[in-house]
Parts: structure tokens; sequence; C-alpha cells
């Protein structure tokens, strides 16, 4: 099943630098490791926020949620999930 996963970045404005880098390198490697298992299937940021969108492929909401969950960003995140039909047009295709 896919899910159109909406994220925005609330870490506090008083991070340290450190921290902040800290937690981008880990969030890069873990989407890398997301991406390799087949769950992130595209990713875009939205520019000028701190806002990313994904595509997102899990058996159910349950898979969907522990991938998101794994990612050292989560306690800092406000996401919105939109789970994906097929539209009858792309069935033609």
């Amino acid at each position: 099943m896919e899910f159109l996963v909406r994220t925005v970045n609330n870490l506090p404005p008083d991070t340290p630098p450190e921290r902040r880098e800290e937690l981008r390198r880990a969030e890069r490697a873990r989407a890398r490791e997301l991406r390799e298992a087949g769950i992130l299937k595209r990713l875009w940021r939205v520019p000028g926020t701190t806002g990313t969108v994904g595509l997102y492929e899990a058996a159910d909401a349950t898979e969907l949620h522990d991938a998101l969950a794994s990612l050292p960003m989560f306690p800092w995140m406000t996401i919105t999930v939109e789970p994906l039909a097929t539209h009858p047009q792309e069935r033609e295709a």
C-alpha cells in the first residue's frame, strides 16, 4: 500500500548545532536504510520550510508507523499521512 507522508521538522531553535548535525546525519542514514528496504520510494523537500513530502510503501498503516517512528527526528515531527488508492485511469494504462 502506498502512502503520501508530509512531515514538518519542529526541532527547537535552541538545539545546539552539534546536536542538530548529529540528528541530520542519523536521519539521512535511516532514510537510506528505509530506501534499501523498499519502504521509502521518493522524498522531496518543501522549499522555504522545514518540511518534506515522501512516497512510502508499506504492507499497512502499522508498518508505516513503525518506519516513521524509527526516524531519529520523529519526536520533533508533525506528520500527516494520506493512504493512496489507484485511480481508475491508472488501471487503463
